[in-house]
């Protein structure tokens, strides 16, 4: 499963304490068509997140000293929104929703097959990194320009992460609809079981803070349905 033009010039750090998988893991993205760079632990990784500067980290939870839980939340702490992929050997919802709330962009649980893993990786690429998709998306004073991977709000640029910016996408999208949660869920975060977390309602109030403050108010909770935006006043 080749890389594309646009993901070749992608950086792929992975971290896993066991270094048969983590070699076979960097190998197999070499061979895709990707840059690698590996971390051993969670320390190492924070150094090459600054050294390598990665468009994506694939991170092992369970390592000795600081798990991958850790290392996601001081890397989001420090300001940094490269998308992470957290791998995990166990399938406990709630490992999965912590991670999510932690800022995780998607998971996988061993074992796992290579080709999952790259339609994973070019998943969360084709989002975060900047492509060529066409015309702007508009909602009132709100425009996403996908080419250059940039929100507006009354041409006042607006800094999102990876997953806010493709919640806001998924949501301008489908403008003036109310989406529920399970669909959110699924189509940002690749959810696709009954869950408990409020994932989607902690990002949504991410999303809102940052457009509220510069004026937007059209993002609107339908009760007992899911949420909208809307230019409609």
């Amino acid at each position: 499963m080749p890389a594309s033009d646009l993901e070749r010039s992608a950086k792929i750090l992975v971290v896993d304490d066991e270094n048969t998988l983590r070699e076979m893991l960097a190998d197999a993205l070499r061979i895709a068509g990707f840059a690698t760079c590996e971390a051993p632990d969670a320390d190492e990784a924070m150094k090459s997140v600054r050294k390598e500067s990665p468009d994506l980290v694939i991170c092992d939870i369970n390592m000795p000293g600081q798990s991958g839980y850790e290392f996601l939340e001081t890397l989001r702490a420090s300001g940094d929104e490269t998308p992470v992929i957290l791998l995990t050997a166990r399938n406990e919802r709630s490992d999965i929703t912590q991670g999510l709330k932690l800022g995780a962009d998607d998971y996988l649980t061993k074992p796992f097959g290579l080709e999952e893993l790259m339609l994973r990786v070019k998943a969360i690429l084709r989002r975060t990194l900047k492509q060529e998709s066409g015309d702007a998306l508009v909602c009132g004073s709100v425009r996403m320009l996908d080419d250059y991977h940039q929100v507006t709000v009354d041409e006042v640029e607006i800094d999102l992460s990876p997953t806010e910016y493709h919640l806001l996408q998924t949501l301008m999208l489908n403008k003036n609809k109310v989406l529920s949660r399970r669909y959110l869920l699924r189509e940002v975060w690749g959810i696709d079981f009954d869950t408990e977390s409020n994932v989607v309602d902690t990002y949504i109030s991410y999303l809102r803070r940052k457009l509220q403050a510069q004026q937007f108010e059209g993002i609107r909770t339908v009760r007992g349905v899911g949420f909208q935006i809307s230019d409609r006043p």
